[in-house]
């Protein structure tokens, strides 16, 4: 029987989000006592059912503000870093979160002699014309300058009930005609389901993976944009018109798109969608994936349908595609 580790202390930043709710949710069931840092701790009740009474404390905390930072990791064992934006607003911009606030994190960490685990994101390169990728690798040399030993992790496009793509594209099939295709829908991702992510961030939790390493997670299966669109509207029982959008033009369209609330498409994610969204040959060949983990990562066909029924014009009933 597996001890359990009651004593240790997890502090979690973004441990409110699509990817925190499973982190905390696996920490909790493995006995961990659970400190997820956010912005608004009012906002993150919904963490408390997944742990018994006292086990799972919110505390404020804003990665552009150090102070904040050192506090929310005082007495910590271990640090998990999730935080991350899609696109920028007001002052949460790319360079603050992902690059500055990284190091924040790392710093007041390794002052404190915690472990760190870092989440960016696959695609992450100094050299990509997109903001969002060279800040991830900046926040990635960021932590491992100031906590040499810290394991990152590289994960690519998450699913799971929450999440901001399959839902999104689903919601979209359900009132628009037409699904645009920027690029042509060329563009290869590896979908990883977002509890197989969590775990691989419990196995680092239990020092069951390399310091100083960076691990890309990607699902089982590689598949287009296109191909996910078609998947999209074969699960969810549309016809929709697939059409594709150069990207100058997707580039036109997301300079006025990006004002919206919530974007749904911006210049930045343009350029990401420039290279493709998978696990490298390397990180095969090094054995830096999560199957190097000793976790067999889930298929898309077995956890999507399982929440995009409800975008069918009959929810779980079969029907007539519409």
């Amino acid at each position: 029987m597996t001890e359990i580790p009651t004593e240790t202390l997890v502090t979690v930043f973004g441990g409110s989000g699509f990817l925190g709710r499973h982190v905390v949710r696996a920490l909790a069931r493995a006995g961990y006592r659970i400190r997820p840092a956010v912005r608004r701790p009012d906002l993150a009740f919904h963490l408390q059912p997944l742990g018994r009474v006292g086990q799972i404390h919110p505390v404020q905390a804003n990665l552009r503000y150090p102070a904040s930072v050192e506090a929310a990791v005082r007495d910590a064992d271990v640090v998990i870093n999730l935080v991350g934006i899609l696109f920028e607003r007001g002052k949460q911009r790319f360079e603050a979160v992902h690059a500055q606030g990284a190091a924040n994190v790392a710093r007041a960490a390794a002052a404190v002699g915690a472990r760190v685990i870092h989440v960016s994101a696959l695609g992450a390169d100094p050299g990509s014309p997109a903001l969002y990728a060279r800040t991830k690798a900046a926040g990635e040399a960021a932590v491992l300058t100031a906590a040499p030993d810290a394991t990152i992790f590289r994960p690519s496009i998450l699913f799971g009930p929450e999440d901001d793509f399959f839902n999104r594209f689903a919601a979209m099939a359900r009132m628009s005609p037409v699904l645009p295709l920027v690029g042509g829908g060329e563009t290869r991702f590896q979908p990883v389901f977002v509890g197989d992510v969590a775990q691989a961030l419990l196995k680092a939790t239990r020092g069951g993976a390399k310091g100083g390493t960076i691990y890309e997670l990607g699902g089982p299966g590689v598949k287009s944009f296109r191909e996910l669109m078609e998947y999209v509207l074969a699960v969810t029982e549309r016809r929709r018109l697939l059409v594709p959008l150069p990207f100058g033009l997707a580039r036109l369209q997301a300079r006025f798109l990006q004002y919206m609330p919530t974007p749904l498409l911006t210049p930045d994610q343009v350029e990401l969608l420039r290279s493709d969204n998978v696990v490298s040959p390397a990180a095969l060949a090094e054995g830096r994936t999560i199957a190097a983990l000793g976790i067999e990562p889930a298929a898309l066909e077995a956890i999507v349908p399982s929440y995009l029924w409800r975008f069918r014009k009959t929810g779980q009933f079969r029907g007539r595609v519409a």
